[in-house]
C-alpha cells in the first residue's frame, strides 16, 4: 500500500492526511509533538523536522513527501532554513517527489491578478525566504539531486489561523463590533483548507503537476466586508459591525503583540486588490473550489459557532 509522508500536523497537514486516508492511502504524519488526525490509516510520529537523518529514515520507500510546515511568523528566519534543508535531503535520499505547501508571499507587492507565471520578486527577508525555498528545491531537481518537486500556493486560509479567523471570525460569532487591521472594501482571494489539501494530493500523485508551481482553485475574490457578511449569514450570527483599525494604532499594537507586528509585513496584501488566478489547475486537473458557504460553515464550526457542523470534505470537487 502506498505510503505518504507528511511533515507538519497543522490544519494543512492534517487535512491532507485525512483526504489521503479516506482515499485508502497509508499516511505517516510527523510533528514535534506527535499529534495529527486519528485515523486507522494515519500513523503519527514525533520527530524534529530539522533532523535530516530522521526524516530520511521515515521517507524511505514513500510515494511522496509533503512539506506542510508552518513555523510562527516571528521565527521564520531561524526555523525555515534548517527544516527546508532537511526535507530536501530526505527527498534526495529517498527518491520521492517533494510537494511544498507554499503561499503567494514570494511574489511581493504586485499589481493585477497573480498567476504562476509572475516572477517571485519579494524583497522583504521573510517573504523572499519563502520564494528561496522553492528556488532551492527547483534547482535541486534540475541538477538531478531530487526526482521531482512541486509547490502548491494558496491565499489566506479559511478554516485555519489567518487574518479572518484571528481578527474577524470569533468577534462576529459573538455579535461584537469587529476591529479589522485592513481596508474593508478591497477584493481579496480566500482559500479553503480543503482545496489546499486537494491540490497537494493532486500535485503529489499526478506527474503532470511536477516541477512547477500551482495555485489552489479558490472562490471568487471577496472584500473583507463581503466575506464577513456572508459568514454571519451562514453562521446565523448578527449582521457584522466592522471598523478598520487606524494604521498608527495598529503599528503601536505591534510593539506588544508579535502577531500584530508580523501582520504588518503583509499588510500590503489588503491595501489594494490581491487576487490569485488558478485557471491552470482547473484546466489541467478539473479541480473546482469548495462551495464558499460550505467552507464558511466549517470555519464557523471550528470557531465554535455552528454546533454539529463537520470540518472535512472527503473528496475534492472535480468536473
Amino acid at each position: 500500500m502506498a505510503t505518504h509522508l507528511i511533515v507538519g500536523a497543522g490544519m494543512v497537514g492534517s487535512t491532507t492526511a485525512r483526504q489521503l486516508a479516506e482515499r485508502g492511502e497509508q499516511v505517516v504524519i510527523v510533528s514535534r509533538s506527535g499529534r495529527g488526525p486519528a485515523h486507522p490509516r494515519v500513523e503519527r510520529i514525533a520527530a524534529d523536522a530539522s533532523d535530516a537523518d530522521r526524516l530520511g529514515e521515515l521517507a524511505e520507500g514513500v510515494t511522496a513527501i509533503y512539506n506542510c510546515l508552518n513555523p510562527a511568523y516571528h521565527r521564520w528566519l531561524t526555523d525555515w532554513p534548517p527544516m527546508a534543508a532537511a526535507l530536501l535531503t530526505a527527498a534526495e535520499r529517498s527518491g520521492a517527489p517533494l510537494v511544498i505547501a507554499g503561499c503567494i508571499y514570494g511574489y511581493g507587492e504586485i499589481t493585477g491578478p497573480m498567476t504562476e507565471e509572475n516572477p517571485l520578486a519579494a524583497t522583504h527577508p521573510k517573504l523572499k525566504m519563502r520564494a528561496d525555498i522553492w528556488r532551492a528545491a527547483l534547482a535541486a531537481q534540475r541538477a538531478g539531486r531530487i526526482r521531482a518537486v512541486t509547490e502548491v500556493r494558496g491565499s489566506d486560509y479559511l478554516q485555519a489561523q489567518s487574518i479572518f479567523s484571528f481578527f474577524i471570525g470569533k468577534p462576529l460569532l459573538a455579535g461584537r463590533r469587529t476591529f479589522v487591521p485592513a481596508p474593508l472594501d478591497v477584493p481579496h482571494t480566500w482559500t479553503s483548507i480543503n482545496d489546499m489539501a486537494a491540490m497537494l494530493v493532486t500535485a503529489a500523485t499526478d506527474e503532470r503537476a511536477w516541477n512547477r508551481p500551482w495555485h489552489v482553485p479558490s472562490a471568487s475574490p471577496l472584500t473583507v466586508r463581503e466575506l464577513a457578511t456572508r459568514f454571519t449569514e451562514v453562521a446565523g450570527a448578527p449582521a457584522p459591525k466592522l471598523t478598520t483599525i487606524p494604521g498608527a494604532l495598529f503599528r503601536a499594537g505591534g510593539l506588544l503583540s508579535p502577531m500584530l507586528r508580523e501582520f504588518q509585513t503583509t499588510a500590503y496584501q489588503f491595501a489594494r486588490p490581491f487576487v490569485m488566478g488558478s485557471t491552470a489547475a482547473t484546466a489541467t486537473f478539473g479541480l473546482r473550489p469548495q462551495p464558499l458557504d460550505e467552507a464558511l460553515r466549517e470555519t464557523a464550526a471550528l470557531l465554535g459557532g455552528v454546533p454539529g457542523s463537520g470540518h472535512r470534505r472527503t473528496q475534492p470537487s472535480t468536473t
